[in-house]
């Protein structure tokens, strides 16, 4: 694994994943100019092992690898990391491969080898955005919870404190006894 930033804390993390240094040096050189923290790996099992370790937002695998595919990597990255999203690159861009990337691993781009600079970092940047986006529907979902569950508490103690009587005319009825009056 090697990394091009010394401040990764205010970057973010992009692990590019082939077993052709030459390709990933080739990548990682497109974003030498993007604000991301770049990353890169060999293997399937390399890659699984720096998710483990690091803050990665954004992971771009080939499909052909010895011993582990893109398509099993990026399904087990689905699996262990669902807030990753996944790009492949692959030389040998067919349907098969394409349909086991979007089945297995959620892939969210699949290039063609070779890629030219302005459509990978456009991939890139699409993909942060969506990253952006997972992360704050999880957040929302969360807080949209944790409202339901204290809902659901005051019900518990107070019930039909949280049921609106709307009358036939649309108008909210109140049901306060005469002695509150």
């Amino acid at each position: 694994m090697r990394s091009r930033s010394s401040n990764s804390l205010l970057r973010r993390g992009v692990l590019l994943v082939d077993d052709d240094p030459h390709v990933t040096k080739s990548l990682a050189l497109m974003l030498r100019s993007q604000p991301y923290r770049v990353l890169t790996a060999s293997s399937g099992d390399e890659a699984l092992v720096t998710l483990r370790s690091e803050s990665i937002d954004i992971l771009v695998t080939d499909e052909r690898m010895p011993g582990m595919s893109g398509s099993t990597l990026l399904a087990e990255v689905r699996r262990v990391h669902p807030d990753v999203v996944s790009l492949m690159l692959s030389g040998e861009a067919t349907l098969d491969a394409a349909i086991r990337a979007i089945n297995e691993g959620e892939v969210y781009r699949f290039f063609k080898k070779p890629i030219q600079p302005v459509d990978f970092i456009a991939g890139i940047e699409s993909a942060m955005l969506v990253h952006d986006m997972i992360r704050e529907i999880r957040r929302l979902r969360a807080a949209n919870e944790s409202k339901d569950r204290l809902l659901r508490d005051l019900e518990a103690r107070h019930p039909g404190i949280t049921t609106l009587n709307v009358g036939d005319d649309g108008v909210m009825i109140l049901d306060v006894p005469e002695a509150s009056l």
